[in-house]
């Protein structure tokens, strides 16, 4: 569950999830196919960019918890 700014994630959750995702999460994507290399700490707003990107007409935040936000994301 990513904020939009590294202010907003600046907390402990936030530095344990940067720390596995610099180091488990974005050098496994890098080593496959496709544009992007996200990790595990992603803005909704940069989720909302790459769907669109993929072709879906219509994305949203369906639920969250303090860790996680699930989204929806149709054709």
């Amino acid at each position: 569950m990513a904020g939009d700014t590294l202010e907003d994630n600046v907390n402990l959750p936030g530095r344990i999830f940067y720390s596995a995702s610099t180091f488990i999460c974005t050098p496994a994507a890098q080593a496959q196919d496709g544009d992007h290399a996200l990790g595990a700490q992603v803005p909704e707003s940069t989720w909302g960019e790459i769907m669109g990107q993929a072709g879906f007409a219509t994305f949203k935040r369906a639920t969250e918890t303090p860790f996680n936000r699930v989204f929806e994301a149709r054709p």
